[in-house]
């Protein structure tokens, strides 16, 4: 977070109800926090004024193609990234896809320390995402 205000970001936090102690300590970096208080239609419009989603949920990543905003996703291996990756808009996968819960199927990362995300994912590598810089607009990025 902390990188892409840096960089000129306004970062826009989300998440649900059940993860406002979760998205507060996200936005406490310098973001907007909203987490629990958008429904569907409130988060098609924060994604819809992005000029690029970061996402590790597949979710928002659809919902953000839909509305044409370039995504930068976070993504665990448990399933093949071509079957839930989003389309038509500019996209970049981040993550270790060779991480042993390749190919598991998992809901619950099987593998402590969930490496795939938490040890390959360098905040530099976000920012300088080709989707982020792709649809530079007055600066603004969401974060779910």
């Amino acid at each position: 977070m902390a990188r892409l205000t840096a960089s000129g970001y306004r970062v826009v936090v989300t998440g649900g109800p059940v993860e406002t102690v979760l998205t507060s300590r996200v936005a406490a970096a310098g973001g907007t926090d909203l987490g629990g208080r958008t429904g569907l239609a409130e988060l098609a419009g924060v994604l819809a004024g992005a000029s690029c989603v970061v996402v590790g949920n597949t979710g928002p990543a659809h919902l953000a193609a839909a509305v044409g905003v370039p995504v930068v996703s976070l993504f665990a291996p448990t399933v093949p990234f071509g079957q839930w990756a989003p389309y038509r808009v500019p996209l970049v996968r981040l993550g270790d896809a060779a991480a042993p819960c390749r190919d598991t199927r998992a809901t619950r990362c099987p593998v402590p320390g969930h490496p795939c995300l938490t040890a390959g994912v360098d905040p530099a590598e976000v920012v300088a995402a080709r989707p982020c810089r792709a649809r530079r607009r007055p600066p603004s990025a969401s974060i779910r």
